[in-house]
């Protein structure tokens, strides 16, 4: 079908034009076939189960455009990840020459974010939506679109609650809405559409033939074919990259650790180089300045990463600074980088395609699990990122095998076998007791049965009619799950019985977005701090009991340190030590706890990110995320604080800030100033400028003649300077 036949299904000329500006010419087969199946007569919810690449988002697009221009109303786009979030409202905004206005919500939840009233696209994630229902903000009663993106997610134990929650609390506020899911090619998602009571659009069509195969000695095994590898380095899995690189392609290389990942384009790097032009070699000399300039105190990681992409490579993982992420992500789409290594996150995220994708490690290390296998589902999510659009004819996923007979496993238990069936994750205990009580809290069930009759439109719940007496074994299990559930709640003080309703403490914890188990605690030490002198360290140790924030790992070599540090602020703390020998396993969690509030005293010490890094290995992007993290926690811990009168909500209030910014109470002034961080507000504070009205009383000369300042920055302090004393 030509773009220029949408006119036909009521998409107006203007968006057509949009389009072909875009360089849309013809629908892909999944499109049209969405099309032709009445997709743009609003009048069904869908599923479009379809592989990587095969144009989900124009389907939604256009989905929401027709749904804006003909009913007016709101359209909400969820996406798994903030980054996400980031790059689908940056898509989206080249409509707003129609009048249509994108907003992107991913922060703050503890607010209804108002002013989205005013727009008619809002991206977000799952969880700002959902803490926007918990709000109850107002202007959600418009939306008559949701689109859910990476829908398969719901079958993730950590992001897949919060959506299958999200979709029924939508569907219940607004029985009429409709929902477009967006899915991987997945076995079952004929479950996910008799959810949603929605047609399904399956297809396994993909703009870029995939061909999947298995490495093993020299050759790559497809399905009944095989062909040499040209041999152009020693190091076989180097080589495979090196090959396609050769023949004017990309190669994404997943690995299943951080390491791993470090190591491979650190290897990689010193054979790639030959294969860049004079162009391109300067080009990347000048990236490595920029990713090393990310931070103002480079890391090992960063020196790493620069090293390497100066000469054609890189690795990706959750441990680089955002920023440089991005950069990488953006000379990898710009065929800059040659050689990515990456840990298995990139393949849930971004997309990034490449000619050739080398699936290294099949297994990974799991906490009390030790070494698994990864489901199917995962390999093809990464295969899936085989093969440019427009640029490659082909793309190839490629496994690799030390063995015949692990050739013969690869094959047969991932290249030929289906995908599993995606299942919900909602049962697990700390996401049922959140889910219930934000049910509860906002009342959407005033009754154990309204409850029931709230559960049974989740995906858990699909199979089960509270209408009928009829409950199978299966629902039985999960009635019994909820009833205990509603006991904790009750017995808690999080709601009372008759009828079901939230208590004062209830729904605030609804709103500020936490476990009921984190607000137990935060509620439990507060108690105690009443009564005992406290330090940072007594809140930086209560912050650890939060569920949220996962401790640090214990290393033999941390314990002295952690028992010296613990029995050393003992007074302090708002939780009694375990007994080491009656309850060894709980003694061992808590020197963990220990550990992660250490870290925590060092940041707001002002220790470098290289210390934090040797000490914690924690790089750069888990530093930043523990802060995020923390930075909630703290504003929740205050908040509970707040509720039960709580007389000493200053040192929070400012441990808070020390935290998020990482400096010395000293400094708390002059990081109030937007640019200047940790490091910029030390140097400044070593040359004397200690306040504000030092600031202010400055010469921009003076300022600038500063390391790390410069001219902008300082005159950029002066006027905010200015703006803040008067």
């Amino acid at each position: 079908m030509h773009i220029a036949e949408l006119y036909d299904y009521g998409i107006p000329k203007q968006v057509i034009e949009i389009l072909e500006e875009q360089g849309y010419r013809e629908l892909y087969p999944p499109q049209e076939l969405a099309i032709k199946q009445g997709l743009l007569e609003l009048k069904n919810s869908f599923v479009i189960s379809v592989p990587t690449a095969s144009g989900k988002t124009l389907i939604a697009e256009l989905f929401m455009l027709r749904s804006l221009l003909e009913r007016g109303g709101k359209c909400l786009y969820i996406v798994p990840l903030k980054a996400l979030a980031s790059e689908k409202a940056e898509d989206f905004r080249k409509y707003e020459k129609l009048g249509i206005k994108v907003a992107i919500s991913t922060g703050d939840y503890d607010s209804s974010d108002s002013w989205l009233a005013d727009y008619d696209i809002i991206v977000t994630t799952s969880e700002k939506a959902d803490s926007l229902l918990r709000h109850s903000s107002p202007w959600l009663r418009e939306v008559k679109v949701v689109v859910a993106d990476e829908i398969h997610l719901i079958n993730d134990a950590k992001r897949g609650p919060t959506l299958e929650i999200t979709l029924a609390k939508l569907r219940h506020i607004n029985p009429e809405m409709l929902i477009l899911g967006l899915s991987a090619t997945i076995n079952n998602a004929e479950d996910i559409a008799s959810w949603l009571s929605a047609k399904l659009i399956k297809s396994n069509w993909r703009p870029v033939i995939l061909k999947e195969g298995v490495y093993y000695n020299g050759e790559i095994f497809f399905n009944g074919k095989s062909k040499k590898v040209e041999n152009l380095c020693k190091e076989e899995v180097v080589n495979l990259a090196l090959e396609v690189v050769n023949q004017g392609g990309q190669a994404l290389v997943f690995l299943s650790t951080r390491a791993s990942a470090e190591s491979f384009a650190l290897r990689a790097r010193k054979y790639c180089k030959k294969f860049l032009s004079e162009e391109e070699k300067k080009e990347l000399k000048e990236l490595s300045q920029r990713i090393l300039k990310v931070l103002a105190e480079p890391t090992r990681i960063c020196k790493r990463l620069s090293k390497c992409v100066e000469e054609g490579t890189a690795f990706h993982h959750a441990g680089l600074a955002s920023e440089q992420r991005k950069m990488i992500e953006h000379a990898f789409r710009e065929n800059k980088i040659k050689i990515l290594s990456a840990t298995p996150t990139l393949a849930a995220g971004v997309n990034l395609p490449a000619r050739r994708v080398i699936i290294r490690d099949y297994s990974r290390y799991e906490s009390e699990l030790g070494r698994v296998k990864i489901p199917v589902l995962e390999y093809k999510q990464m295969a899936g990122r085989a093969g440019r659009p427009k640029y490659d004819s082909y793309g190839e996923a490629l496994l690799v095998a030390k063995s015949y007979m692990e050739k013969e496993f690869l094959m047969d238990n991932y290249i030929l076998a289906e995908p599993e069936a995606i299942t919900s994750k909602l049962a697990i205990e700390s996401m049922l007791r959140t889910h219930v009580l934000s049910v509860i809290a906002t009342g959407y069930a005033h009754s154990f049965e309204e409850l029931l009759e709230f559960f049974s439109k989740t995906f858990l719940f699909n199979r089960f009619n509270p209408s009928t007496e009829d409950y199978s074994d299966y629902n039985d299990y999960y009635i019994e799950l909820l009833e205990k559930t509603v006991e904790f709640l009750i017995a808690r003080e999080f709601c009372v019985a008759n009828p079901l309703s939230p208590t004062k403490f209830g729904r605030r914890v609804s709103e500020l977005y936490i476990d009921p188990i984190t607000a137990l605690a935060f509620k439990e030490g507060l108690e105690r701090a009443k009564r005992i002198k406290t330090n940072e360290f007594s809140y930086l140790h209560l912050l650890t009991k939060a569920t949220e924030l996962k401790s640090l790992y214990l290393r033999k070599k941390d314990y002295d340190l952690c028992e010296t540090k613990a029995y050393e602020n003992e007074a302090y703390l708002l939780f009694d030590i375990p007994d080491e020998y009656f309850s060894p396993y709980k003694y061992e969690g808590f020197l963990s706890e220990i550990k992660t509030a250490l870290f925590f005293i060092d940041w707001i010490n002002e220790r470098s990110e290289e210390y934090i890094l040797e000490k914690y290995n924690l790089a750069p992007g888990d530093i930043r995320s523990k802060i995020e993290i923390a930075d909630w926690l703290l504003y929740a811990m205050q908040e509970i604080g707040k509720l039960f009168n709580y007389p000493k909500l200053e040192e929070i209030a400012k441990l808070r800030l020390r935290v998020k910014h990482g400096v010395k109470e000293e400094l708390l002034e002059l990081i109030s100033l937007r640019g200047v961080g940790r490091v910029r507000a030390r140097k400044l504070y070593a040359r004397g400028y200690k306040t504000l009205k030092d600031i202010r009383k400055a010469s921009i000369e003076e300022l600038a003649s500063i390391e790390l300042i410069g001219e902008k920055i300082a005159k950029r302090m002066k006027e905010q300077a200015y703006e803040k004393i008067k």
